[in-house]
């Protein structure tokens, strides 16, 4: 990394990380393809392209190990070669695409590379077969390779034989410059930067050896050049006095069947326009990095932490709008007939129509399509289905559903459990789906669609279904329920049990299951996330599992209403409808309380303690809302509605926070601070404590001391 400063590198090595994850996912994506076409050449020439771009990259960055072995790899996958072959090109993808990652993942924490003599042994038999097959196409396609001096020859890539041919569609002059680096030259790699910068100002290079960024010390080197200049104008350019010895220009020619193998690849690079070659095919930038096509300049990487900072600042111009209407109602109501009101009023609703504006644009620069997470699945769901011998189908649909970037990255691992579970638990062997009457291959689907102002992603299968009698006996048997408790729970309670942590029905421990790890993470962390998870089965027929989740943290539309004088706020989009009852309607069921509800009987859970007077009518009235949990409803029990308001969600720390009861507090326009509360760790404390009222008067003090620490916070903020 000599020619670039430590800041530049540091730069240039975060943008390789980012785009060689691209890059690692379109290499799997193709070996996934290989696998059903097996041989399919144009699917090769895709994944040589893939390594190539990516040995680039990473000489560019100084990841010497990783440009080599790409650079093996690559050199592997020649088209008439692998045809040849009889080795799984697809697991040899597979394997380079988890090697690179590892190696990735070692440089990025700066630890031990790992051992990567898996893909050098394949890559080795692969490259040894193609050796052994006398008159073999590998041996003529390299004997068709003609240099004009004996001695000379430098091996080219069909991309860099590809931008030969392009350039000489445009009337280009192609020449294969050979450069002796002077005997006295005491610094080869700076010298060879001379020359391609020489090089660059009259041609275009289209190749070299050793690669551009490399830090091979050599004596020789060697371009592909295209130039519609003369032969001399380009070799005075060459002959730099004590840096070049000897340099020598060739005419570069291209055989009727190296132009017939590289056209399959030219057609699709060329035909958007002239300047959409392929990556790495031309010359590479001052930097270091090949260059990329015109596309990807119309990309601006921007640092998430930075849109961060942003919607941050956009929240503080909301928590400002409502101090400003806060001021324009009680001015209205001292001067109900001053003129200025009216003027004042106008750019307020100016002021928050451009307010509202500008927090979607916002929003929207941190939507990115779940497409970007479902990418991944096809991989571990066919390395499962291996695992378990089984045969597996993804289908992915709503793949452009948008979905903030920081929850996209926060679902992942659910949705990992989610599907190898699905494929573990959920589909039957081949033979089993066969006695029952269904395709051998099973099929799990992965669905995404925005439901109302949520995101809802779905994961079904048509496998065997989920057998409520074997949840029950595994609980009974490790004593998370008693066998008289087992016998009066309902469908959805019984279900309920596979979320407790630790659980499982598996038999026998795999590598994929019977660890006691899985849906108890999915269902932490989509609480965390303030969404929920979901479940429906049918015996036979299959299982899915639904996640619901909000489209942003940010800012929501919240319902608030107070409990014992203190102020609270739940998302509004988790309130099916507001109820009225009179204490006198409420009834005690099993240490419930329930209210009949157009003749059904909702179970409630009571916030705060019954202050009503016997006598007193008007305070035994109560306001009910009416909540959707896991397929359940269930009533909140609160005293009074304080309205709807759009809140900026400010995180509390550790310090502040003295309950999972409450998952963020946000600011009034009016300066007060008001508590979001955690639905999900609601209904599961409250389930635990199986209704007791009293519990929650502990817990009350709990967020009381919450809401004390969050105004101490608010006073600060304002």
């Amino acid at each position: 990394m000599n020619q670039f400063s430590d800041e530049r590198g540091g730069e240039l090595r975060e943008l390789f990380f980012e785009t060689a994850q691209e890059l690692l996912q379109a290499l799997n994506d193709d070996a996934l393809k290989l696998e059903k076409k097996p041989k399919d050449a144009e699917i090769i020439r895709s994944i040589r392209r893939t390594v190539h771009t990516l040995k680039g990259d990473s000489a560019a960055c100084g990841f010497q190990e990783l440009s080599e072995l790409a650079h093996m790899l690559e050199d592997a996958l020649a088209v008439e070669v692998v045809t040849a072959s009889k080795m799984s090109l697809a697991e040899l993808g597979f394997t380079a695409a988890d090697t690179f990652g590892a190696m990735l993942t070692a440089y990025r924490q700066q630890t031990p590379l790992p051992e990567t003599w898996p893909l050098r042994q394949m890559v080795q038999q692969l490259a040894s077969g193609a050796e052994k097959r006398d008159g073999g196409v590998a041996k003529k396609s390299r004997a068709t390779k003609k240099s004009s001096v004996a001695g000379q020859q430098a091996e080219w890539t069909e991309y860099e034989k590809l931008a030969a041919v392009a350039a000489q569609a445009e009337g280009k002059k192609i020449f294969h410059i050979v450069a002796q680096i002077d005997a006295l030259c005491t610094m080869p790699i700076a010298a060879r930067q001379l020359v391609a910068n020489a090089l660059r100002s009259v041609a275009e290079i289209l190749g070299a050896r050793p690669e551009l960024g490399s830090t091979a010390n050599v004596k020789k080197l060697d371009f592909l050049v295209a130039t519609s200049l003369q032969e001399s104008d380009v070799i005075a350019k060459c002959r730099i006095p004590t840096v070049i010895s000897e340099a020598e220009c060739f005419e570069f020619g291209l055989g009727k069947a190296e132009i017939s193998n590289a056209e399959p690849e030219l057609k699709p690079a060329i035909q958007p326009s002239e300047e959409q070659i392929d990556p790495g095919v031309a010359a590479v930038a001052n930097d270091g990095l090949t260059r990329r096509s015109p596309v990807g300049e119309t990309v601006l990487r921007v640092d998430a932490e930075k849109i961060d900072n942003v919607l941050n600042l956009v929240g503080e111009l909301i928590i400002g709008k409502s101090m400003l209407q806060q001021v324009l109602m009680d001015y209205a109501q001292r001067s109900p007939k001053d003129a200025l009101r009216a003027r004042f009023g106008d750019a307020m609703g100016f002021q928050a129509r451009v307010l509202n504006d500008l927090q979607r644009s916002v929003m929207k620069i941190r939507m990115v399509p779940v497409e970007q997470l479902f990418r991944r699945f096809p991989r571990i769901a066919r390395d499962a289905a291996q695992r378990c011998d089984k045969q597996v189908e993804l289908v992915l649909g709503g793949q452009e559903t948008d979905l903030d970037k920081s929850l996209l990255d926060a679902i992942s691992e659910p949705l990992t459990h989610i599907v190898r579970n699905a494929v573990s638990h959920g589909l039957e062997s081949p033979a089993e789906r066969e006695r029952a009457g269904k395709p051998p291959t099973g099929k799990i689907r992965l669905d995404a669609y925005h439901q109302a102002n949520q995101l809802v992603v779905e994961v079904s299968d048509d496998g065997r279904g989920i057998d409520e009698g074997k949840i029950k006996a595994k609980a009974v048997k490790t004593g998370l329920i008693t066998a008289e408790a087992a016998d009066r729970m309902s469908s959805p309670e019984v279900l309920d049990l596979i979320f407790r942590p630790g659980f499982s029905t598996a038999d026998e421990i795999t590598e994929i299951s019977g660890r006691g790890v899985g849906l108890d993470v999915v269902r932490s962390v989509l609480h965390r996330l303030k969404g929920m998870v979901e479940l429906e089965t049918h015996p036979g027929q299959g299982t899915r599992f639904r996640l619901k989740l909000p489209l942003t943290l940010a800012i929501i539309k919240a319902l608030l209403f107070r409990v014992a004088h203190r102020l609270y706020a739940i998302p509004l989009n988790t309130v099916a409808e507001i109820a009225r009852a009179w204490e006198s309607d409420l009834h005690l069921v099993d240490s419930w309380e329930v209210v009949q509800l157009r003749g059904q009987a909702l179970p409630l859970m009571r916030l705060g303690r019954n202050s009503s007077g016997a006598g007193d009518e008007r305070r035994g009235k109560i306001f009910i809302l009416v909540i959707h949990h896991n397929e359940r409803k269930m009533g909140l029990i609160v005293d009074t509605l304080e309205g709807e308001e759009e809140l900026v969600i400010k995180s509390l720390d550790d310090q502040t926070i003295a309950t999972d009861l409450v998952s963020g507090a946000s600011i009034l326009g009016d300066g007060r601070v008001v508590l979001i509360m955690n639905l999900a760790a609601v209904v599961e404390r409250f389930t635990r404590s199986t209704g007791d009222a009293s519990h929650f008067g502990v817990l009350l003090a709990d967020a009381d001391r919450t809401a004390r620490g969050a105004a101490a916070l608010a006073e600060v903020q304002l």
